[in-house]
């Protein structure tokens, strides 16, 4: 009689296990964690500089989706700056490419110990891209937040 009461606890106890792994799954190779670092309209700097490299990686973007990174070599430093989902800068056709001199405002972050750039808005050319609205909220997002003007 014990085991007919042991089953259905430990039927519950594999089902608790199953859906908790994907939780404490380890991150991407550049994904922080439970998320991105949160974007502080106070840290917000502006850079100029050349691109060095633009990578597509799995990372912390919504659904795990590509996000785009790239690095700015500003003066003597170089910045990894996290722009968002590939398929939005997609959308928006805008490219950047190494070579590239842009201009970049976001805030300054640390992720995975370094310092890093959440990229609101890139200035290429006569180009501009918004990324965020002025208090951070990506313009990938849904309601409200969908708007780079606010």
């Amino acid at each position: 009689m014990k085991s007919a009461r042991i089953w259905p606890a430990l039927f519950a106890l594999v089902i608790v296990a199953a859906l908790a792994a994907p939780l404490t799954a380890a991150p991407g190779p550049k994904c922080p964690g439970r998320g991105m670092p949160k974007y502080d309209p106070a840290a917000e700097i502006t850079l100029k500089g050349t691109v060095e490299e633009v990578e597509q990686i799995e990372c912390c973007c919504p659904a795990g989706n590509t996000g785009t990174h790239l690095t700015l070599k500003s003066d003597a430093t170089a910045l990894e700056v996290h722009l968002g989902p590939s398929s939005f800068l997609a959308e928006r056709k805008f490219e950047l490419a190494k070579g590239d001199v842009i201009e970049i405002t976001g805030s300054k972050v640390r992720c995975m110990g370094e310092d890093a750039l959440l990229a609101r808005q890139v200035k290429k050319g006569d180009q501009v891209l918004t990324l965020r609205n002025k208090k951070g909220f990506p313009a990938w997002s849904g309601g409200r937040r969908r708007n780079p003007a606010s």
